[in-house]
């Protein structure tokens, strides 16, 4: 009996994607948390202890960057390779670097590894998938080779060949995959004024922030009115939000001397689109995020939340997510009962999942911050705005802190680590299965129509 109950749930786990999904990620986490927790990866030659590992693993896997210890003094070289493979594996999806692994060894790819790959690069179809992830694979790799030459001319000079090779790897590496870790020890804080460096790590988390999709739909039709409403939407949101928030960050941090109020206008100006673009869950920053201004902090939340776009190597809720939304805005304060845009109409089943998206993502963050708001009582140097920072940056993957990651307790620190976790994983996966009971449901009964009050 026990047997057969164990096949069963086998069984019934290779048949949902999604627990798949959680399960891989936990796993690589694990692993990485056993290997963080050898006396070999830290400098001092002790065991960091099990829960700062699990931290910096779970950061690393979920590609967010907030960490416990200064990643530059604290990790040996082992320590920072085992961060870096986990940071790729990460942002890449555990399936894509599986399904690597199974191309180069020759193995076939299976249906249930194919619908794993759905799941986790958010495709409406398995047609094409196995041909995606090579695609994916090879221009990640591409693109963060030409990202980590360009980093080069600036860290080989500033830390000698060796060092600076492999400072530019590192951080190509981080940037693309979204994840903000650094091992110069101060971010970027040190390149405030660097051209190179500053432009070259915003290409590289704008390119990682977008999906794949959007780079083979603007490769195949390479004229706006061709591509998919996807990809416009995608395009419309990503240069929004950042001309929204580099023009609110230079106003609103102009005279700021905490910030950019001592730099030249166009250091300012190379700041201010610097922090525009790391928002969007890359956790980099060029300046000192605990000397902002409430009104930018609160900003950069608001970024924090909404994140990258779907089927990159971003978190968030997604830039697709909030369009869908401020569409269905629009068009109720028309009167319209369709929501349409660009000649296309979305249909009420997306409109849902976006709003099923937002409404798990507000609860996580709600009930998280207070959360820590009771457990992190005795931090009396920060507000509740930093701990509502810690916790948007947590769930949206970015890694951006105001200071109070190093001084979280345990609890706080596993209360963050399982954000993460969420945030990497959870509203998008949660939203897929709510939309697949409802097309169970479909066509077999409907209760009688009523209407409610609201507003």
């Amino acid at each position: 009996m026990i047997k057969i109950e164990l096949k069963n749930r086998m069984n019934e786990l290779k048949s949902n994607p999604a627990q798949v999904l959680v399960l891989g990620f936990a796993a690589l986490i694990f692993i990485g948390a056993t290997l963080l927790n050898l006396p070999m990866a830290s400098a001092s030659g002790r065991s960091i202890g099990f829960i700062d590992a699990l931290f910096t693993s779970a950061s690393a896997v979920c590609v967010t960057g907030l960490v416990v210890v200064n990643t530059a003094a604290h990790w040996t070289i082992f320590g920072k390779i085992v961060i870096l493979v986990l940071i790729q594996i990460g942002g890449l999806g555990f399936m894509t670097m599986a399904t690597l692994v199974s191309l180069l060894i020759g193995k076939k790819i299976t249906l249930k590894d194919r619908l794993i790959m759905q799941e986790e690069l958010n495709q409406f179809t398995l047609s094409g998938l196995v041909k995606l992830t090579r695609y994916i694979i090879i221009s990640t790799f591409v693109i963060e080779a030409i990202g980590a030459v360009f980093l080069a001319f600036k860290f080989i000079p500033e830390y000698g060949t060796l060092q600076g090779i492999w400072y530019s790897i590192f951080h190509a590496i981080s940037a693309y995959c979204n994840a903000g870790f650094d091992i110069i020890g101060n971010s970027m804080e040190s390149f405030v004024t660097s051209p190179i460096v500053n432009f070259t790590i915003s290409i590289l988390v704008i390119l990682g922030g977008l999906g794949y999709s959007v780079y083979i739909d603007m490769t195949e039709n390479r004229k706006f009115k061709k591509f998919l409403l996807h990809t416009k939407v995608v395009l419309v949101m990503s240069i929004g939000l950042l001309v929204l928030g580099f023009l609110v960050f230079l106003i609103v941090e102009y005279n700021n001397p905490q910030t950019i109020g001592n730099l030249s206008f166009g250091s300012k100006l190379i700041a201010s689109f610097f922090q525009s673009v790391v928002p969007r869950t890359a956790g980099f920053n060029s300046v000192s995020m605990a000397g902002t201004t409430n009104a930018t902090a609160f900003l950069i939340i608001i970024l924090m939340f909404i994140g990258g776009s779907p089927g990159s190597t971003a978190g968030g809720i997604k830039t697709t997510t909030m369009g869908v939304i401020l569409l269905a805005v629009v068009a109720v304060v028309r009167g319209e009962t369709d929501v349409e845009i660009f000649g296309r109409r979305i249909p009420n089943e997306i409109i849902f999942r976006a709003l099923a998206v937002l409404g798990i993502g507000l609860l996580i963050v709600i009930i998280v911050t207070m959360t820590l708001s009771l457990t992190e009582n005795n931090l009396e140097d920060y507000s509740f705005l930093d701990i509502t920072f810690e916790t948007v940056s947590a769930f949206g993957t970015v890694g951006l802190s105001r200071g109070l990651t190093p001084y979280l307790s345990d609890i706080g620190r596993i209360i963050i680590t399982i954000t993460m976790f969420i945030g990497r994983l959870g509203p998008l996966t949660m939203a897929f299965a709510f939309a697949k009971k409802r097309r169970e449901k479909k066509g077999l009964y409907r209760y009688p129509e009523e209407r409610i009050t609201v507003g």
